[in-house]
This record gives structure tokens, sequence and C-alpha cells, in this order.
């Protein structure tokens, strides 16, 4: 699965470049028994399969480059994933991302393993890898050189808690939809100002929780 999605792309340029690395483990290489499980059924009765703790155990300790390094389960328990998050994770020397599975993982993983829980969205997916692909994805924008021009990444959505400004191309007039005259004006403070505005204006429409977390973070 992750061969796939980092074989192109721009994380796949990264890696080929050595601005940053991505390792993947199979839990069995750290099972004991001799049939290699890393599951088994819940205590109390209740149906589907838990991820044993003695293998996420093994593997993290034997991978782990240092104490300090953090742990995150892949989990729809956990925070919600977002840029800021990910932009904070960039800047780790190394981080071990948890794909949980079936009905979870041991609760003793969670309560003495792991640094936290991260959630890409109220859902849920049969497994965590398409989510550590989400995780490795927006981290990798952020670690320097990855993207070609990192100011394009300062300005992307989420970068000030607001969704992105709406960006026009050639041509100058499609089908009788033209470019809004201010992008041509050449003042570069009133282009700011209008994109400051429309960013605004689709927040607004679009994802009002944000406006929230905007106006809480300047009160504070």
């Amino acid at each position: 699965m992750f061969d796939n999605v980092f074989s192109g792309g721009v994380v796949n340029k990264a890696i080929e470049k050595g601005l940053l690395k991505v390792n993947v483990h199979n839990l069995r290489d750290y099972a004991f028994d001799k049939h290699r499980q890393v599951d088994d059924r819940p205590f109390g009765g209740l149906p589907g399969m838990v991820l044993k703790p003695e293998p996420i155990f093994a593997a993290v300790e034997k991978i782990r480059q240092t104490g300090n390094t953090p742990v995150f389960l892949l989990s729809p328990q956990g925070k919600t994933f977002n840029s800021r998050r990910a932009e904070k994770m960039a800047g780790y020397p190394q981080m071990i991302l948890i794909c949980g599975r079936y009905e979870g993982v041991d609760e003793r993983v969670i309560q003495n393993l792991i640094t936290d829980e991260i959630s890409i969205g109220d859902y849920i997916l049969t497994g965590g890898e398409p989510a550590a692909t989400v995780v490795v994805d927006a981290v990798a924008r952020f670690v320097p050189q990855v993207v070609g021009k990192m100011e394009s990444v300062q300005r992307d959505s989420f970068s000030e808690g607001l969704l992105d400004y709406p960006h026009y191309t050639r041509p100058r007039d499609f089908r009788g939809m033209a470019v809004p005259e201010i992008l041509f004006s050449g003042n570069h403070a009133d282009v700011e100002n209008w994109r400051r505005e429309k960013a605004l204006e689709k927040t607004r429409k679009v994802r009002p929780d944000l406006m929230e977390h905007l106006n809480n973070d300047t009160k504070g």
C-alpha cells in the first residue's frame, strides 16, 4: 500500500534527494509466536479483533532512535490532524506512526507507549494506512526544500487559520468569465487586501468553525 503511494510525486522526489526517509515496518516481523500473530479477540466477549501489545512495543523499541522520538497512533478517536500539527511534526528528527486496524489496539499501547492519537476526520477507515499516507504527505511539505518554493506552503490554506483565496491564470477572459481587474492593478497592497478579504469571505461561508478559532486566537 505504501509503495504505491510513495513511488511517485513530491514525497518520492524528496526521498530520492535524501530530504526525508519513509520506512515501513510490518508488525508480523515483531511477533513472537510461530504464526506471527499480531491480533487476538478482545476480552469481554465483544466481536472483532484487537492488535496485541507485544509486537507493537517490540517494533517501537527496535526502531526508535531516542527516547524522545514521538509515537503517534492513527485513530478516529484522536485529535484532529491539521496544518499546524503537520508543521510541528516536520521539525521532529524522527517520528513513528502506528496504523490501527480492526477494533483498534490494546489499551496498554495507548496508555504507556504512544505520545498522542491522531485522527484525519470523523469517519472510520478499514485501517490506519491511508491516514498515515495523508500525514506523511502533509508533514513532508513543511520539510525544507521538499517543495520548490517554501513561500507557497506558507501561503496555502490554513496557514493563517483561513481557507485559501481564489487563484486565476490565463486566459484573462474565458467564455465571458473575466479575472478580477484588481489582480492587474500592480498595487501589491490592494491585491493582498483583496486576497485577505476573499479568504475571510470563503472561510465564513464554508468553514465558519475556523472563524471561531481565529477569533479565539486573536483574543488570546
